[in-house]
């Protein structure tokens, strides 16, 4: 899909530094670590505790997006005797380097999560430890969670196993060029593991009834001095290396039933009502939802570059809502279920970015050694769904916040031209309002639409550019010839 790419002069890239600024101002958040905070994660950094099992064996790589110094995971494969795999996943020790009760987990707890927007960042950890000391950096002795989960002949677990171990990566590599290599036929043994896992596991999420949402994701980046805004599509290796991820969290939440007691990552299942109301959306955009079909193999066969599918799989989102977080010490949960996954789950996989993960580390560890889960650990339980909440939720609006304004930047000088777009949503429970959702190609921007008449969902217009304001961080388009 196009890509928008814009050259700014200095007042929009002064418009867009204060814009930002402003954004984290009104949200209160955090933009430097308090003097102790750094002063105690360098002492950290210093003297990292390193576990007696060496495993720098492992011929362990990483594989990000460019530029990624956050690194939580290094990953290799074999074949096992007899059939099926061996997956060796480090996950980065952040309790290695965190004191719990010191000013560096406080100020951790504090933040919850990493948050993203366009350029900016704003860390969960001071750099000098999610970008350097924890950090899985190539040719860096490091200490790690080491998953080791086998996997038979069709991809099915079976048998984990997770313990502290110091690696050390090999390589520092990145989704694009991996894939080009794998298309080329040159990729290294490791990446067509990768693929054959990836893949295997792709089918037992479909056999276990997962959603994977193929929805082009809007993306801001800065190239070059140019601001570029795109719908992007992942790649093959991305979507194997997240099936890596997600088998890691089922593996988790395996050991932590067993052991019952953790956190799991939850999602309720969709309600019948709101699979029919999903049915209903799919006669409107004249869709075929063959009888007896269901709901996660309907969406399988949507294709993302049709502007009535891409309306359908947004409209398929809000039955993929509610997700949040379950502790549980002693009695199981009344539910377990991530939804989407369709198995139980629990974020394991990123502690340098999400609190969350460096608890369910913490707990598996103990559950496959068969000690007692930490008291730290333990007592911070019951607090953490609450927590995790909240800084998903500021996430989520920080890079609402910045994508709006950089779009409203983008657009502030193009206002009364007429763009091409469909009508991806429509406000009103019933889909016959008059306000909506228009995405754009090109630009790649999804904006408020309105109309005199009601709009139809998946419909293609043309609309026309009435407001863009970088203050309200607002753009609005309405119907062309047709003023609201």
């Amino acid at each position: 899909m196009p890509a928008t790419r814009i050259r700014l002069s200095s007042g929009d890239d002064a418009t867009l530094a204060q814009g930002i600024a402003a954004i984290q101002g009104e949200m209160k958040l955090p933009l430097a670590f308090p003097p102790e905070v750094e002063a105690e994660a360098e002492r950290a950094a210093a003297q990292p505790r390193l576990p007696d099992l060496d495993r720098t064996d492992i011929p362990l790589v990483t594989i990000d997006p460019p530029g990624s110094m956050d690194l939580d995971q290094a990953l290799h494969f074999e074949r096992r005797d007899g059939g099926g795999y061996r997956v060796h996943y480090a996950i980065a020790d952040v309790a290695a380097f965190v004191a719990p009760g010191g000013a560096v987990d406080a100020e951790a707890h504090r933040r919850g999560e990493t948050l993203y927007g366009a350029d900016s960042r704003i860390p969960l950890h001071p750099p000098v430890l999610s970008e350097g000391a924890a950090s899985l950096l190539p040719d860096q002795l490091r200490p790690a969670l080491l998953w080791t989960i086998d996997l038979d002949a069709s991809g099915e677990i079976a048998a984990v196993d997770v313990r502290r171990a110091r690696v050390k990566s090999r390589a520092r590599l990145d989704y694009a060029g991996v894939q080009q290599q794998l298309d080329a036929g040159t990729a290294d043994p490791l990446w067509t593991l990768l693929r054959e896992v990836g893949e295997l596991r792709q089918q037992r999420e479909r056999a276990r009834g997962g959603v994977s949402l193929a929805l082009p994701e809007q993306e801001i980046s800065v190239v070059d001095g140019q601001w570029q805004l795109e719908y992007r599509a992942n790649q093959p290796d991305e979507d194997w290396n997240a099936q890596i991820s997600l088998l890691t969290g089922m593996a988790a939440a395996q050991l932590m039933m067993k052991g019952k007691v953790g956190i799991l990552r939850t999602l309720p299942p969709p309600q019948p009502q709101d699979i029919a109301r999903l049915k209903r959306t799919a006669q409107a955009l004249a869709i075929a939802w063959p009888d007896g079909q269901g709901y996660p193999d309907f969406i399988r066969t949507l294709d993302p570059s049709q502007d009535t599918h891409v309306a359908m799989l947004t409209a398929c989102t809000t039955v993929l809502r509610g997700a949040g977080y379950v502790a549980f010490d002693g009695a199981l949960p009344a539910q377990p279920l991530q939804s989407a996954v369709a198995a139980e789950y629990a974020h394991a996989t990123a502690p340098l970015r999400r609190l969350v993960d460096r608890y369910v580390g913490e707990v598996c560890v103990a559950l496959c050694a068969n000690q007692p889960v930490p008291d730290w650990a333990r007592a911070a339980l019951p607090a953490l769904p609450a927590l995790m909440a909240e800084s998903d939720h500021r996430a989520k609006h920080y890079e609402r916040q910045v994508t709006e304004l950089v779009e409203a930047v983008l657009l502030a000088p193009r206002v009364g031209e007429t763009f091409r777009g469909a009508i991806v949503e429509i406000n009103g429970a019933h889909g016959d309002g008059h306000t909506g959702v228009v995405m754009l190609r090109d630009p790649a921007i999804e904006a408020a639409v309105g109309s005199l008449t009601p709009l139809q969902l998946g419909q293609e217009v043309a609309v026309r550019l009435v407001e863009a304001d970088p203050a309200k961080r607002l753009v609005r388009f309405e119907l062309a010839g047709g003023a609201q």
